[in-house]
């Protein structure tokens, strides 16, 4: 096995010392880099996918483009929803379409139990390329959407303004989404355990709806499934990362989820996290990504402001408060990767 020429990103998740503040940024590798886009030009996006070479080429260019200290996996979320059965499509400029969405007891029990290295194998196929041909430089990240965010795409059919359809579900057929939450939560623990087995050195679930629901919801449709998945996932050490985007009030359970780091969005204090949870997980974000329309001078103040907001320690990993936006100018993106290095040292070292 090659050895981690920089290990950083992982002595962070685990809060060890690290000299300085690691940085990766979400959806690193996709629309901002002309790079990717000349790679996209060749095969539309879910043939990216479902080719492993072209999934690991653009993974590995935001590592050699602008820097940063881990590469994830190129892939989508919904690869799992497609695997039990759903219809993907991904439309241009108007986001994905799952069709024959979920709207029933019976639509829940057609579903297949999915066999992640069967039916995913293409994904797991570009975990093992992608982390050959870094050969060591950075770790590899794997993901998956959370329960509760699959179901939600699974329900809607796609993207939503309301999610009225999600809500009608959970509130008029418990049963039928508690049914589906198990099955997913099955699926995404055995697709992350195979993700590890295939060479991911860590492992992130993306909440992206968690913030739809009120406490009490969040906790019965969503938090308990994410501990259900992170208790099945096969690991020798390694971290797992909770992103759940808009939950606030949550974040001490979330803390005790079983997770190693806890992703924060950008409407967060930092340093009040910090002081909430921060003896417990590593805390992971959280710039607001339209900061990279700024200026140089901005990029830099504002992430500065995220460095001192959660100061002097470790178990901090820098990154955005969601994925970077396809029009940031990719010279931004590194002057950010740049700046956080520098600048982050003094928050290291001698105490």
């Amino acid at each position: 096995m090659t050895k981690l020429q920089n290990d950083i990103f992982l002595r962070a998740c685990k809060r060890k010392n690290v000299e300085y503040t690691p940085i990766w940024i979400m959806r690193q590798a996709g629309r901002y880099l002309p790079e990717y886009r000349a790679v996209r030009k060749k095969a539309d996006f879910l043939t990216m996918c479902k080719t492993p070479e072209l999934a690991a080429e653009v993974t590995i260019q935001p590592v050699d483009l602008i820097g940063v200290d881990a590469a994830i996996i190129f892939s989508d979320i919904l690869v799992i929803p497609e695997a039990m059965g759903m219809h993907l499509e991904m439309i241009e400029s108007k986001g994905p379409r799952l069709y024959n969405a979920i709207r029933s007891i019976n639509d829940v029990n057609n579903l297949k139990q999915v066999d992640a290295v069967k039916d995913l194998k293409y994904v797991l196929d570009a975990v093992s390329l992608t982390k050959k041909e870094l050969n060591g430089r950075v770790p590899l990240i794997g993901f998956a959407g959370s329960p509760w965010t699959l179901m939600t795409y699974m329900v809607e059919g796609g993207g939503s303004k309301n999610f009225a359809e999600i809500k009608k579900f959970i509130y008029n057929q418990p049963k039928a989404a508690h049914l589906l939450l198990d099955k997913i939560s099955s699926s995404v623990a055995e697709y992350l355990s195979a993700k590890i087995e295939a060479g991911a050195d860590a492992v992130q679930i993306f909440d992206t709806w968690g913030g739809l629901l009120s406490p009490a919801d969040f906790q019965e449709f969503s938090l308990n499934y994410i501990e259900k998945v992170i208790s099945k996932i096969k690991r020798k050490g390694q971290p797992v990362i909770v992103f759940a985007k808009g939950v606030h009030y949550q974040l001490d359970k979330l803390a005790e989820s079983g997770a190693n780091v806890i992703g924060l969005d950008w409407t967060m204090e930092l340093g009040k996290v910090r002081s909430k949870i921060g003896n417990k997980v590593a805390i992971q974000g959280n710039l607001d990504p339209t900061v990279l329309y700024g200026s140089k001078e901005k990029i830099r103040e504002e992430a500065v402001k995220v460095l001192k907001s959660f100061g002097k320690n470790n178990g901090h990993i820098f990154n955005l408060g969601h994925g970077i936006l396809p029009d940031v100018p990719p010279e931004n993106a590194k002057f950010l990767v740049d700046t956080v290095k520098e600048e982050s040292r003094r928050f290291h070292g001698k105490k």
